[in-house]
């Protein structure tokens, strides 16, 4: 409901200050408020973003009498899913498109209203406003649109790239021209795929590419999948994921027209920074261990047990990375480069745990405390889910650690020696965290009724508890074997 009523706020605020009768531009356009998509970030499906769309489009055309369209996943007709298709002919054409039955808005009347034109709102993935600057014409850089858009250049003639838009234009403040994409589903096509593209259409040209930019925020899926395509392309060696966004800042030229900051740009970090509770694993190290201590279930030995895991992998990464770059070790940079990630990976995944094993519990915990006026058939059916919850984040957890042994002895063999009592700390510790992930697992299976689900998940943490022990006395014993 505050997104809707967000979004209804910045409509009654461009009613009162755009007057579309005055308006003119590069970019297509059809309403004072264009177009307002819902687009799942976090914690929400999109369906529920359909439902927004439905909601603000009645309560939009309720409060300003304005003709309002559907597209994209919210679209109830075919033809109105591409949001091209939808502002064809854009604000010139309303009025004539108004009077035509294929043209009824979904909400509000088929009316031509000067001031505001029309919106169009509905429901789709992150879409990625992406531009690629050169020094050219807005022609030569409307060429290379064309060429790569999967529109391209009629159904004749379609693009190189699925779920691209594009086209050229100048830009007068920069005095340079822009291949303009939005990149509609960047795990169809991501951005470095377009970036590429387009360097190579503009070599065919003779065109200059100085940088790109992004118009808005991106997702951090996005900026990663970028990084490891130049990481895995140029054969780097990245891991952090600070040093991955620096990566993609530069390969992309993203401060050719400004500074990139990252937390203002990334949408994931102005969530993060934006929320009062980061949860267990943003607290101090003494807050943490004092939480535990207090006179509350949880965090419990779950949680705990996630951490001394992450801690565990935590340290056989600082043993690749003090034998990483060193002189004296130069001959397994190679082998450490193979090594380092996994632990790095492990440690950030297990890092999750600790606040995944507190959440599973407490919504148990709900689960046992729905209104006494609620069905007994729902309150089993929400006790026996909360159940399968908490029993599914330590076994997840075993699952995860389990892993790590393959590399776990070939850190052992190659890593540096006098660190090998931080190896042996870490075996110690990844063997812990699953036992304590075996006994949270087993304390939450009696009250499960499913007996199938039962007998197969105490068997299955059972072998994860076998492997992890068997596993850490043979890293533990080469280890002793290293002088």
């Amino acid at each position: 409901m505050a997104v809707i009523e967000g979004a209804l706020n910045a409509a009654r605020v461009a009613f009162k200050l755009i007057d579309m009768t005055k308006h003119s531009g590069e970019h297509p356009r059809m309403g004072a408020m264009d177009v307002c998509p819902f687009i799942p970030v976090q914690n929400v499906s999109m369906e529920e973003c359909v439902q927004c769309a439905n909601e603000f489009g009645q309560r939009l055309s309720d409060m300003l009498n304005v003709p309002v369209y559907l597209y994209g996943e919210a679209a109830r007709k075919e033809s109105r899913r591409s949001l091209p298709s939808v502002r064809a002919g854009e604000y010139e054409a309303l009025p004539e498109k108004l009077k035509k039955s294929e043209w009824a808005p979904e909400y509000g009347p088929a009316t031509f209203v000067p001031s505001w034109g029309a919106t169009v709102t509905g429901a789709r993935k992150f879409l990625i406003a992406y531009n690629v600057n050169l020094l050219s014409t807005k022609e030569q850089a409307h060429r290379i649109a064309l060429d790569i858009r999967e529109q391209g250049r009629g159904k004749d003639q379609p693009g190189l790239l699925r779920k691209v838009q594009g086209m050229g234009w100048y830009l007068e403040e920069a005095n340079l021209a822009q291949v303009s994409t939005n990149i509609l589903d960047f795990e169809v096509t991501p951005m470095h795929m377009v970036y590429e593209e387009i360097c190579r259409d503009a070599k065919d040209f003779n065109l200059p590419v100085v940088g790109s930019q992004i118009v808005g925020l991106i997702p951090l899926k996005a900026m990663l999948d970028c990084a490891d395509f130049y990481i895995q392309n140029e054969k780097l060696f990245v891991v952090e994921e600070e040093h991955k966004i620096r990566l993609v800042i530069s390969k992309l030229g993203l401060e050719s027209l400004g500074p990139f900051v990252p937390k203002e740009r990334i949408i994931e970090y102005m969530v993060r920074d934006n929320q009062d509770d980061g949860g267990l694993v943003s607290l101090s190290l003494q807050k943490f261990v004092h939480s535990v201590g207090a006179r509350t279930a949880a965090p419990g030995g779950g949680s705990v047990s996630a951490a001394i895991a992450a801690m565990g992998a935590a340290l056989g990464c600082m043993v690749g990375q003090m034998t990483y770059g060193k002189r004296q070790f130069e001959s397994l940079d190679a082998e450490m480069r193979k090594l380092i990630p996994p632990f790095h990976e492990a440690m950030n995944d297990l890092l999750l745990k600790v606040d995944a094993d507190s959440t599973a519990f407490n919504s148990y915990m709900a689960a046992l405390k729905l209104p006494k006026a609620t069905s007994d058939e729902i309150k089993r059916y929400a006790m026996q889910e909360g159940l399968k919850a908490a029993v599914g984040v330590p076994l997840s957890l075993a699952e995860r650690i389990n892993t790590l042994w393959p590399v776990f002895k070939e850190m052992v063999k190659y890593g540096n020696v006098a660190c090998k009592s931080d190896l042996q700390v870490s075996a110690k510790a990844l063997e812990t965290a699953v036992f304590g992930a075996y006994y949270n697992v087993i304390i939450n299976l009696k009250d499960i009724t499913d007996s199938s689900f039962r007998v197969a998940t105490e068997a299955k943490v059972s072998a994860l508890l076998k492997n992890a022990r068997e596993n850490a006395n043979i890293a533990l014993e080469a280890a002793d074997q290293r002088k």
